[in-house]
């Protein structure tokens, strides 16, 4: 070794200990040049920095980090800290009958703090190769127990929705949404009255990620959602298009109220769980089994393709193959559908409220697995 390479290694060795890096040295910053906030100073300023609906998932970890470690700097804690921290909250954990051991809450805490660690490292705070968080390993994920339900127990689902309760014709109308489209609850809370497309029957959703699409939807949904706004909305295009009979907004309560109710009149309902997304998971399996897993994804509204590939680049499915499944699903000919007269099926340009006491048309051709449906009653 000459001493030229051995000059340079005893510089490196010097940087090393010093915990600085050349592109420091560059652009004359160093780790000590730079004020290091506590987790108190920093976590807020994070969850400002992110999406309502990030912030919601992450908050409750947040505050949990904070009360731990609120005076520490987020460059404090070792991987170590954070893993017997993730397993304490994990330990904590309130038993439910749905409860998987804490794996979910670990997973949780875990992301949070992953999530501060990103915006730290963008902020020039710490270096990514320094980030302690994705040195962790999130707990592995168990199989949901999640399934499609038959069509004795939709029937009996939609027959208690529509049938029961202080509002059955919004909770029908819930019912119907997301058998016909699989949406998220995100989804259907954020619809507008502009998201709305009566003349091609779709609905704009907006659902968790950022992510947006046209969905194709019957023309007997489509009336009773422009039905639904004609008595309770206030003329408010940007406005929420679901509410209750007062006029407020629907919120996630509404979807709690309604399992609940089903869940005392249907004890399985109860046992096992079932959840509004149990109705996605459902429609999701009947299209993938009747069409293709190309437009199964279409009809879910999944974009990325990092658990696919680029093949699914080239064989991805368009609406007008979504319209189509709709179609097949519900008994009803769409505007987009191939082969469809759009003449006859358009929704009424002037809807009224729905009729009590009448029926929905089926939602599946026999054999399909999805039952048919009662209108909710006014």
């Amino acid at each position: 070794m000459d001493q030229r390479t051995a000059q340079l290694e005893t510089l490196r060795n010097l940087l090393k200990q010093l915990d600085i890096t050349p592109e420091q040295l560059l652009h004359g910053t160093t780790a000590a040049s730079v004020a290091i906030p506590t987790f108190d100073e920093y976590v807020w300023q994070v969850a400002e920095a992110v999406s309502p609906g990030t912030r919601r998932v992450y908050g409750s970890y947040w505050q949990r980090i904070c009360q731990h470690w609120g005076t520490r700097r987020i460059t404090e804690p070792t991987p170590l800290e954070i893993k017997r921290l993730a397993e304490e909250i994990r330990r904590d954990v309130v038993v439910r009958r749905n409860a998987r051991g804490g794996r979910t809450a670990a997973e949780h805490l875990i992301a949070a703090m992953r999530c501060i660690y990103r915006h730290a490292v963008m902020d020039g705070l710490i270096r990514q190769t320094d980030n302690p968080a994705a040195k962790v390993p999130k707990p592995r994920r168990l199989a949901s127990t999640r399934r499609a339900l038959t069509e004795t127990q939709l029937a009996a689902i939609s027959n208690i929705a529509t049938t029961t309760g202080n509002d059955p014709h919004l909770d029908g109308l819930l019912i119907r949404l997301h058998m016909e489209t699989a949406c998220r609850r995100g989804g259907a809370l954020t619809l507008r009255l502009r998201d709305l497309d009566p003349d091609n029957c779709l609905i704009f959703l907006r659902e968790k990620g950022g992510t947006s699409r046209w969905q194709p939807v019957s023309p007997t949904l489509t009336r009773h959602l422009l039905a639904h706004h004609a008595e309770r909305g206030d003329g408010d295009r940007e406005g929420p298009l679901l509410r209750y009979r007062d006029g407020r907004a629907l919120t996630y309560r509404r979807y709690d109220y309604l399992w609940r109710r089903v869940g005392t009149h249907l004890p399985w309902v109860v046992a096992q769980q079932v959840s509004t997304h149990w109705l996605r998971h459902t429609t999701l399996t009947w299209v993938e089994r009747a069409f293709s897993y190309a437009v199964a994804r279409a009809y879910a509204g999944h974009s990325g393709k990092n658990d696919v590939g680029t093949t699914m680049t080239y064989v991805r499915a368009e609406v007008q193959e979504v319209a189509a499944a709709l179609a097949a699903l519900t008994g009803e000919p769409h505007p987009l559908a191939p082969g469809t007269s759009r003449q006859d099926h358009l929704p009424r340009a002037q809807p009224t409220a729905p009729a009590g006491g009448c029926d929905w048309p089926p939602v599946a051709q026999p054999g399909a697995g999805l039952p048919a449906q009662r209108e909710p009653s006014s």
